[in-house]
């Protein structure tokens, strides 16, 4: 992908050289033909000379050939001749015109062969960025989009450059080539990052640093920086050369960013088989499972029937064996409706009901697993009507409930309060317990996961993910935090909605 145009023009010197002995070379050809050819022909013929040094050697040595074409037609072959005098007056508009004529022809053909000679460029120029653009099309990795760029600008302008990306916090920028020896200015390459504009600095180019900042802009975001230094030239480069560098820097950051997104498409992918995969299995294993725990709860009862009555301690035996089986029942019943959640497969039944007759149904339901600590319920009396399903609703109080009685000490009581904040509705569980892990909460939401994992308390770390769903489903969040006088609170809300009028029964 070579498309540096090379200079391929002589030496002032040689080129100066090759007029006058093209100059000379017409002179000798002429001189045999003065006594055959009137003075115009010759004219003519140096006329000619001057035009194919014009094409071949540039302006000056056009310039050249014209003043020594007027001067040698002036010797050699204007009487008196070999003398720069002039016998007839008009041969001075002859040279006049001469002298004028061959500039003009040197002008206008050196300005042609220039246009030429830019058109080539940027014809080769815009070559080469279709190869570039071609070549990122292909890559697979950010490493090959880094060792194109650098390779095409090193070839193409004889510089050196380097492409630096932004860490996560977009606060850092670090070389996306570990093998890359420029000196950055950072505090520049932020500039360019933060500010979207090209940055240059002639001063950090004295010290050896890279002074041209350019960002790789992309559709969505600013991927990151290319710094360049040229190596021969340390002045401001020509527009067509910083054109050229930004279309480079823009191709480079539409490959990054293709990458980017390329790489989270794979990993969202990766993420939802993993998570369909998990649910069927958890579904099936649900289903396997119900039935035969369904079968020992039922065994466990009813050995308390048999008449005559066991001994004591059989019947301890079958309570721990009632007890057992009902919380690996209650777990298998969690993964089967973490699953469902996860499918989308439950339908909300949504109907107008006040939240305290929800929680005061779910502080009944839990019975038992709530008789060592006293529920301390406030809800304030003007709290609205909420379309929500119930029975989910009642499983999200439950399963707070529980997690508060089950890692709160002893005869400690719990809070639940309600209050409505604008358009939602807060719901608020609190315990004295020892709170959540500070680094932790954001993950304490998902499946599997506990609050303590090294815990003696028996639990899979379902509650929450499954409470998570139920309350996002309606339209609502949750979220988990440390009370400033010790314990834990866990906060849900659901929207307000509009409620129905109620209107008041008549004495």
């Amino acid at each position: 992908m070579k498309s540096t145009v090379r200079n391929n023009q002589p030496s002032a010197i040689k080129c100066f050289g090759l007029t006058a002995l093209a100059c000379i070379g017409t002179t000798v050809v002429a001189t045999p033909l003065a006594g055959h050819l009137d003075l115009a022909n010759i004219v003519m013929l140096f006329l000619l000379t001057v035009l194919v040094i014009a094409v071949k050697l540039g302006r000056r040595a056009a310039v050249l050939a014209s003043i020594l074409s007027v001067l040698l037609f002036d010797v050699f072959f204007v009487a008196p001749r070999f003398s720069l005098a002039v016998s007839n007056i008009q041969y001075l508009v002859t040279f006049a015109v001469m002298l004028v004529t061959g500039l003009t022809t040197a002008h206008f053909t050196s300005a042609l062969r220039q246009k030429a000679k830019e058109a080539e460029q940027r014809e080769q120029r815009t070559e080469g960025l279709y190869q570039l653009a071609r070549q990122l099309a292909g890559t697979l990795t950010q490493k090959q989009v880094v060792e194109i760029t650098e390779a095409f600008i090193g070839e193409l302008l004889d510089a050196q450059s380097c492409i630096l990306v932004p860490d996560e916090t977009r606060q850092v920028l670090l070389s996306a080539s570990a093998a890359n020896s420029l000196p950055i200015e950072s505090h520049l390459a932020k500039v360019a990052l933060e500010s979207g504009q090209r940055v240059r600095s002639d001063e950090v180019g004295s010290m050896g640093y890279a002074p041209l900042y350019l960002p790789l802009g992309a559709s969505m975001r600013i991927r990151g920086v290319l710094a360049v230094r040229f190596a021969d030239n340390p002045e401001e480069p020509s527009p067509e050369t910083t054109a050229l560098l930004e279309a480079v820097a823009s191709l480079a950051g539409v490959a990054l960013e293709r990458l980017h997104y390329v790489e989270v498409a794979q990993a969202t992918e990766v993420k939802m088989l993993t998570e369909r995969l998990r649910s069927s299995i958890l579904s099936a294993l649900s289903h396997d499972l119900r039935t035969p725990l369904t079968a020992m709860v039922g065994l466990a009862d009813s050995l308390f029937l048999i008449k005559p009555p066991l001994v004591p301690t059989a019947l301890e035996t079958a309570q721990a064996l009632h007890e057992q089986s009902a919380r690996l029942a209650g777990m298998v019943g969690n993964l089967l409706d973490m699953a469902r959640l996860n499918a989308g497969e439950v339908t909300l039944r949504r109907e107008w009901q006040p939240l305290e007759e929800v929680i005061g149904a779910g502080i009944k339901l839990l019975g038992n697993a709530l008789a060592e600590h006293p529920v301390k319920v406030e809800l304030p009396a003007d709290l609205p009507l909420l379309e929500f399903d119930a029975v989910l609703v009642e499983r999200v109080l439950c399963n707070l409930l529980e997690n508060a009685a089950k890692y709160a000490p002893a005869h400690t009581p719990i809070e639940l309060t309600a209050r409505r904040a604008g358009n939602i509705v807060e719901v608020m569980v609190k315990d004295r317990g020892p709170g959540f892990p500070e680094h932790r909460r954001d993950e304490l939401f998902n499946m599997f996961v506990r609050g303590q994992t090294e815990s003696g308390k028996p639990g899979a770390g379902l509650g929450l993910a499954i409470c998570k769903a139920i309350v996002e489903a309606h339209g609502g969040s949750i979220r988990a935090e440390n009370r400033p006088e010790g314990g834990a609170c866990v906060t849900f809300t659901l929207p307000v909605g509009n409620p129905p009028i109620v209107e008041e029964e008549p004495a």
